[in-house]
């Protein structure tokens, strides 16, 4: 038996010149290209020593991202639902948080003080951008916060992580501080007097009419007149028989004055009940005589 080399060795004969074997002539018959058969046509159309191009089967295109997230919500319909409604809830709650923050704050009137501009159980829209954008005027309606203690201390209640988060987000009311809506009457450096020979309040010495005063309630029961400090506010409810404003805390160590860093934001709208949906807009024809001090 003949010994098999591991050396390859050309089809076309031996280095040493010896004839081709038989079974290199088999190597090379099955080395020579395959001719078509009888009947079947070569295709001449490609270009000399050009490879045809290869068709990629749709099926084995890699997937874009649309198209996975697609299979992947046809295969998993219940979690698909879950996943777009907790981006439903997590979207609202950023977008309220955003708006409480930055834009607008609801609050809920708790007293007859502002009547019959606003009712017990109003609930108000309270822009922050007046606040932000531009200073507060004579005549806007503020919220703000009670930081001189004109309330009763409040009820404790336990804030814990949970219940800050919904107040972050405005799903429950802010317990953290408390907070009073009146309408400001004089700014930091007005002098605000009441009351002249016909009862009226004087801002600067100009005697205001006030549209807004709760039908038959006087100006003021009480007789004041003092001078507003820069960067204070000098605040009284529409409703003067039963509004704890500015007049009451005179003898306070604050002077009855409301630090304009206090003020939340201006109340634009009453936006529930329903029925008593209105606009609030600043009665700059009271205030329109009034001169600088």
């Amino acid at each position: 038996m003949s010994n098999v080399s591991d050396d390859v060795t050309p089809a076309a004969g031996d280095p040493q010149g010896r004839p081709p074997l038989a079974s290199d002539q088999k190597a090379a018959d099955v080395a020579s290209p395959i001719e078509p058969e009888s009947g079947e046509q070569q295709d001449d159309s490609a270009p000399s020593g050009e490879a045809s191009e290869p068709v990629e089967e749709a099926g084995n295109a890699p997937l874009t991202r649309k198209e996975r997230r697609e299979r992947w919500r046809r295969a998993h319909p219940t979690a698909s639902h879950v996943l777009d409604f907790l981006t439903v809830i997590v979207v609202a709650l950023v977008l309220s948080f955003l708006i409480k923050t930055f834009l607008a704050q609801p609050f809920v009137i708790p007293s007859e003080s502002m009547e019959d501009t606003f009712v017990r159980g109003d609930r108000v829209v309270v822009s922050k951008l007046s606040t932000s954008v531009s200073h507060v005027r004579r005549g806007d309606i503020v919220v703000f916060r009670d930081d001189d203690g004109w309330l009763a201390e409040p009820v404790d209640v336990d804030r814990n992580a949970l219940r800050r988060g919904l107040e972050a987000v405005g799903l429950l009311p802010e317990t953290e501080h408390q907070y009073l809506i009146k309408r400001i009457i004089g700014v930091g450096g007005d002098n605000v007097a009441c009351c002249d020979s016909q009862g009226r309040v004087t801002v600067n010495d100009q005697p205001i009419t006030e549209p807004y005063l709760k039908p038959g309630s006087i100006p003021s029961q009480i007789p004041f007149s003092v001078q507003v400090p820069e960067g204070k506010l000098w605040v009284m409810g529409d409703n003067r028989q039963n509004s704890g404003d500015s007049r009451f805390h005179m003898g306070d160590p604050g002077g009855g004055f409301v630090d304009e860093d206090q003020v939340v934001g201006s109340a634009f709208a009453t936006v529930w009940p329903l029925n008593r949906l209105s606009w609030h807009s600043n009665p700059e024809s009271v205030f329109d005589q009034v001169p600088n001090p």
